[in-house]
């Protein structure tokens, strides 16, 4: 969530240096194909985006029917939201069912590229675009910047986002795979060449926070399989580095 910078003002002081996945968000120069996929995402179009290694890549829209559309599945079915853009945080933060210290909790969590579900206020609801990131009470957000891609991230401050396949496949952990699974018509934003040494890439770590600020681990992901711990431990250094209870 970011203030035209990608840097969101609630997670200046959370540098990573603790953390064992601390290269998730590591600098890296501008790609190449920028203006065209800005085009394409301004035309109405899917793009695929990649992630800074050990995450896959994945599929950013304007229109989350297009991102259900091209991933073949159900175009009502719900999808993330990216909370990169700080007017964009600033809109739907009070209708997030947190106090003030969790708030900033789940902004550092975004900012190591956690995808966050955030518990919704009752009978408050969000700007009508976040309705296809809601269900059950729950937002699914995530924050996508990165730098070599900072520009697209800039230009559009309202973006849907999911994981990089096709429903049932597993996520493109590579700019070829996403081409075999969307075609050449996709536009692929291609950082294998800039991600350095291979590894096993994985889709972003998910975990949840509740009313009460306690944390839980949703899903197991890039960042939980990099830090080498077990989901137990996992958790609860988690907890502590971002200053929340865990779930018990």
């Amino acid at each position: 969530m970011a203030r035209g910078s990608c840097v969101d003002e609630h997670v200046r002081a959370r540098k990573a240096g603790r953390r064992r996945w601390q290269g998730i968000n590591m600098p890296g120069p501008e790609l190449p194909g920028l203006a065209r996929a800005c085009q394409a995402l301004a035309e109405g179009a899917v793009v695929v985006v990649p992630n800074p290694p050990p995450m896959t890549y994945g599929i950013v829209a304007t229109s989350a029917r297009a991102l259900n559309a091209i991933k073949r599945r159900p175009l009502e079915q719900n999808v993330g939201v990216s909370l990169h853009e700080q007017s964009q945080w600033s809109a739907v933060a009070s209708s997030i069912e947190l106090s003030a210290a969790a708030l900033s909790a789940a902004a550092g969590l975004m900012e190591q590229r956690f995808t966050v579900l955030l518990p919704m206020r009752p009978g408050r609801p969000p700007p009508g675009w976040f309705t296809p990131a809601v269900r059950d009470g729950y937002l699914a957000a995530f924050n996508g910047c990165w730098a070599p891609t900072a520009r697209l991230w800039k230009e559009f401050p309202r973006l849907y986002g999911s994981s990089a396949n096709v429903s049932g496949e597993a996520p493109a952990d590579s700019a070829a795979r996403a081409v075999e699974m969307f075609g050449t018509d996709c536009v692929v934003l291609d950082a294998d060449a800039v991600d350095g040494p291979a590894v096993e890439r994985q889709a972003s770590t998910m975990v949840r926070i509740d009313r009460l600020g306690r944390l839980t681990l949703h899903r197991a992901g890039a960042q939980s399989k990099a830090s080498g711990l077990g989901p137990e431990e996992f958790l609860e250094q988690l907890a502590a580095e971002v200053g929340l209870s865990r779930s018990r």
